[in-house]
């Protein structure tokens, strides 16, 4: 019978380049498998270090992809030319991981070339992203085939939420034996309620005034322009904390500022940031924060409610995807539907879907005693259901199952 010494997790987000949820993923499954296995990680980046079980290796961009093309298709081919890289490297493990379609059809090349199963992580699906088509153009059909073509080929598929398995089932031709849930996890120890408040005081925020918090990047997919058009809504006794950066496109990022610009003029308590924070910063914010909001019209997980939810504050979410396993609506928060045509907004859903976000921002951030009701059972949920060293370990025994069928 075979035996599992060694695995390779292969990537596009790595510490320290890290902006995303699948990079928050790989980087604490990675710590904690190392912990149990070897682990060698393939990633984009020029990363090279080796620490006890773990090996980092990054792979930089061949400047050769920007020239002569659309600007809108580097992402797609870059991608595609790292992972041959990244493939056809020697490679020594028994398992192949891959996390997110940048890094997916390295993950089926090392299977085919080097003879190991193959896994996938599904974080999101460029079927249900379609508004990428603004920032990749065409080049977002290139992304969805190498999707399909791992996806459909990879030996086990990992999905973080049910609602995700579902929708790998719905728009790819695979069996359902071999799609396994396992969700995303958190750090408990890092990520717990702080008295620290100086990040706040540097940003210009009042700890003395209660606060809603977005945590984020400017993307369609996060929602972050629906919960600006809520901010004439919300409370005037409530501070807006916006901690929103690197937009997917210059027209994003354009109307992000004209909104803000033009709900600050009768406002003056919205504090957008648009540095990255670190992540002790980030904590503070999450402490403190009378509510987390999560506006996101697709969200497979959605990482970032259990950031919030471990910090004892209380989260209104959108009711898509992932989130209605996470956050449990009374508990620990409040969901707000809306209604998705073909991954889009009907066309009369966004003003609404924005008041309803501010009624329950509203109703949660006003009332002192729910919203620690809501933070108190927020930490215990991720206390017992989303803990790294135990997603670690059902991720470990799925590789050691197709290993011991190889």
């Amino acid at each position: 019978m075979a035996k599992l010494n060694k695995v390779g997790i292969i990537t596009k987000e790595y510490p320290p380049n890290v902006y995303g949820g699948a990079g928050v993923h790989v980087e604490y499954l990675t710590r904690e498998l190392a912990k149990l296995v070897q682990v060698e990680v393939r990633c984009f980046g020029n990363q090279d270090f080796h620490e006890g079980n773990l090996t980092v290796k990054g792979y930089e961009i061949w400047d050769e992809v920007k020239q002569n093309t659309d600007q809108r298709f580097v992402g797609a081919v870059d991608a595609f030319v790292r992972n041959l890289a990244m493939a056809k490297d020697n490679f020594d493990g028994d398992v192949v991981h891959c996390h997110t379609w940048y890094a997916d059809m390295a993950g089926i090349l090392m299977s085919r070339l080097w003879g190991v199963p193959s896994v996938m992580t599904i974080h999101s699906l460029e079927p249900l992203r379609p508004w990428k088509v603004e920032q990749l153009g065409n080049a977002y059909h290139l992304s969805a085939w190498m999707e399909r073509t791992a996806i459909e080929q990879a030996d086990a598929i990992i999905a973080v939420s049910k609602e995700t398995k579902e929708d790998v089932l719905r728009f790819f031709d695979i069996p359902p034996t071999k799609i396994h849930v396992i969700y995303n996890g958190i750090d408990l120890d890092q990520y717990r309620k702080t008295a620290e408040i100086e990040a706040l005081r540097k940003y210009g925020v009042d700890p003395d005034r209660p606060y809603v918090l977005f945590v984020g990047r400017i993307t369609r997919q996060k929602g972050i322009i629906h919960l600006v058009n809520a901010i004439p809504d919300i409370d005037p006794s409530l501070q807006v904390v916006l901690c929103a950066g690197a937009p997917d496109t210059p027209e994003i990022g354009q109307e992000m500022t004209r909104r803000i610009q033009e709900v600050s003029a009768n406002r003056k308590d919205v504090i957008w940031i648009q540095e990255m924070l670190s992540r002790p910063n980030v904590i503070q914010f999450y402490s403190h924060a009378a509510v987390f909001c999560c506006p996101s019209v697709y969200e497979p997980f959605g990482i970032i409610n259990l950031e919030a939810m471990a910090c004892e504050t209380a989260v209104v979410a959108s009711a898509v995807g992932g989130i209605k396993e996470v956050v449990v609506p009374g508990e620990t928060g409040l969901l707000v539907d809306l209604q998705l045509k073909a991954g889009t907004f009907d066309p009369e859903e966004p003003a609404k879907f924005a008041r309803e976000l501010a009624q329950a921002i509203n109703k949660v951030a006003l009332d002192p005693a729910l919203r620690e009701t809501f933070g108190r059972n927020g930490r215990r949920r991720v206390e017992e259901t989303f803990s790294w060293s135990a997603i670690a370990q059902q991720t470990l025994d799925l590789y050691k199952s197709l290993v011991e069928e190889a």
